[in-house]
């Protein structure tokens, strides 16, 4: 059914989660793989890759730079690119847009990048910055460069920079320009992030060094052109936080989730849960052509205790709403500090976080950037409305599904198709049903 904020889902929920799963591959690897793939001479083998809307983007934009992108085989390189005719259309992705000006500033073009109406809201003055230090020319709509953005690139110069907030998109987005330029690009950065695009580069023979000085994760980038490589990409954990939560919450679970990626810098939303007390278990399951460890995850059922969480220890805050579901049903209040960040996700992730979490009974509140979350011991029905943002869907959802009693409802269901079109059928499988 539809209403006018678009498709709802009624979900039953209170059946226990059992079996395995094998969530999407993992979007932000997904992203840079392809993009780096479309750079890259010869023809490069990415197996695996997200099937959201928010990857299939950056695959169409990779083939209006003139890549060929068939299947699993993405042929690129120097020869084959070329500006593109048309803008880059990349939707609702974020990360797509971010990487993608990074990537094509290098060359003499203008290129014009575009979204949808929530993208086109989300500042991209963070990318501009460091690219027009590079010597790129970009425009975006007011001071905070809002999209549509163009890039007119070519002749840029390695710069050092140290980015004013912790972004992994920001830094890819330097190191990809810095393919490019002439001389060394440095990135300081205070806290780490995720390190997909130095994994990548790395794999595709590119000259990248990491290392701590001081407090500062330090990355180094030669000039250079990358050449084809081949990877299996993970399961994404942001995905598998959906499933592992979820059979924490309700009686009788048992889940396990397939090959995740457990890579130091995505693996935040676990040292949290494990604070908390949930019953997750880690088994290796690292194969070949992997970029970092995998492990298959274990979850059962149990009580939660209430913690503190900083917003350093979950990469992107990717994670924080299902957390916060997590924390609704936990004893005591947890606080999550300095998620201001959370207000420039898809949608308004921090005031969304407190209205989910409030529809379905347990407390929340904001305070400056902090959120505090009072649990419950049970949650009741609600109706939440997504406002388009998949995340926020599918963190209700995960609530819903530990609802016993009655339906609760879920307005903006679409959104999930932007990274996880599966997702409503894998919650049947592990619940054994549950959905209307």
């Amino acid at each position: 059914m539809r209403t006018g904020s678009g498709e709802a889902f009624a979900l039953e929920g209170g059946l226990p989660f059992t079996g395995h799963v094998r969530v999407p591959g993992d979007k932000s690897i997904s992203h840079r793989a392809v993009i780096v793939a479309a750079l890259a001479e010869g023809v490069s083998v990415v197996r695996g890759r997200s099937e959201g809307d928010d990857v299939r983007r950056t695959e169409e934009a990779t083939r209006a730079l003139g890549a060929r992108v068939e299947g699993e085989s993405i042929r690129g390189g120097q020869d084959a690119l070329h500006a593109p005719d048309v803008p880059l259309d990349l939707g609702n992705s974020g990360t797509g847009m971010r990487l993608l000006a990074g990537a094509v500033a290098g060359w003499p073009w203008t290129v014009e990048l575009r979204g949808d109406s929530s993208l086109s809201s989300r500042p991209m003055d963070r990318i501009a910055r460091p690219l027009r230090l590079m010597g790129a020319r970009v425009d975006g709509r007011t001071e905070r460069f809002l999209p549509p953005l163009v890039v007119r690139g070519g002749s840029l110069r390695g710069i050092e920079y140290s980015p004013p907030e912790a972004s992994a998109q920001v830094k890819s987005c330097v190191m990809l320009a810095g393919l490019s330029a002439q001389g060394l690009t440095v990135v300081r950065e205070k806290v780490l992030t995720r390190q997909h695009t130095e994994e990548i580069l790395t794999l595709a023979g590119v000259e990248v060094s990491e290392s701590f000085e001081g407090s500062e994760h330090v990355v180094r980038v030669l000039p250079s052109r990358p050449r084809a490589f081949e990877l299996e990409v993970p399961s994404d954990p942001s995905q598998a936080a959906f499933w592992l939560v979820g059979a924490c919450l309700v009686p009788g679970s048992e889940v396990v989730v397939e090959h995740v990626y457990t890579g130091s810098a995505r693996r935040g939303f676990l040292d949290v849960l494990g604070r908390m007390g949930a019953r997750i278990e880690e088994v290796p399951a690292v194969g070949p052509g992997e970029l970092a460890p995998t492990a298959d995850l274990v979850a059962r059922s149990g009580p939660l205790l209430a913690t503190e969480v900083e917003a350093h220890e979950i990469s992107g805050l990717d994670e924080v709403p299902v957390l916060a579901v997590a924390a609704s049903r936990a004893e005591g209040t947890t606080v999550f500090r300095g998620v201001g960040e959370l207000r420039f996700k898809e949608s308004d992730r921090f005031a969304g976080v407190i209205e989910m979490v409030r529809a379905f009974g347990a407390g929340a509140e904001g305070d400056g950037d902090d959120i505090y979350v009072t649990g419950v011991p049970a949650l009741s029905a609600g109706n939440v409305d997504s406002h388009g943002d998949h995340r926020m869907a599918m963190a209700a959802a995960v609530a819903a599904a530990s609802v016993t009693g009655r339906p609760s409802r879920i307005v903006g269901w679409e959104a999930v198709q932007t990274s996880y079109p599966g997702f409503r059928s894998d919650l049947a499988a592990l619940t054994g049903g549950g959905t209307r």
